[in-house]
């Protein structure tokens, strides 16, 4: 009987002392739940790292204080004053300059003796050209012959030329000036160097040869 009765009493101890952890255990947790957040700082850590000492530059020098300079006043003195040996006297003579150079004299050259002077005979005056003329004695043969295709054209002419006649009279070339058609310049010159006779130009009574200039004109009425 006493050993059932021992036995009976522990099972009611383990009861209670589980439902008090539990109790507390449940406490514990509100607690720290209700809790706030707490953040934890951490500061980082400090590196030492080594230095040199050769490699850190001196320091700057520092400025020496410059010394002040004082000034000197000397006292100002007037500087003794010499008087002016030249004594000036007024004067109306006035000298004036120039800026032109005179040249040098030349040296003295005698004169050579030329002789007596010789007087130059005076230009003479030169004699006037006399120009050619037709001589008179010729003058049947001066018109040319009508040019026969001129004469079937119809058709008048006017021929200007130049000729050059020597001193015996006669024509020695010819020179177009202008013509109306080449058959009438060509019986022109035809005629001129044969049968044109002149008197020659002439300067101070001699024949000399010139240029003349002459026209002849052709009429087909005076053809037929």
């Amino acid at each position: 009987m006493h050993a059932d009765s021992r036995y009976h009493a522990s099972a009611p101890r383990s009861v209670s002392f589980g439902a008090a952890l539990a109790i507390n255990g449940a406490i514990i947790a509100g607690m720290l739940f209700m809790a706030p957040n707490v953040l934890v700082l951490r500061d980082d850590p400090i590196v030492m790292h080594p230095v040199d000492v050769k490699d850190v530059p001196p320091p700057p020098p520092e400025d020496q204080p410059k010394p002040k300079l004082e000034k000197v006043v000397t006292p100002t003195q007037p500087l003794p004053t010499i008087p002016d040996p030249v004594i000036s006297h007024p004067s109306d003579n006035r000298i004036e300059s120039t800026t032109v150079i005179a040249d040098p004299p030349l040296p003295y050259v005698k004169p050579v003796d030329a002789g007596p002077p010789v007087v130059a005979d005076p230009p003479r005056a030169v004699p006037a050209l006399i120009g050619a003329s037709t001589d008179p004695r010729f003058a049947q043969d001066f018109q040319p012959e009508y040019p026969s295709q001129e004469i079937r054209a119809q058709r008048d002419g006017l021929v200007t030329i130049r000729v050059l006649i020597g001193t015996d009279g006669r024509v020695k070339a010819v020179e177009p000036v202008s013509a109306t058609s080449d058959a009438f310049f060509a019986v022109t010159k035809r005629q001129a160097l044969g049968k044109w006779r002149f008197r020659a130009a002439t300067r101070g009574g001699v024949p000399e040869e010139s240029w003349k200039t002459m026209t002849v004109r052709f009429r087909i009425e005076d053809a037929r």
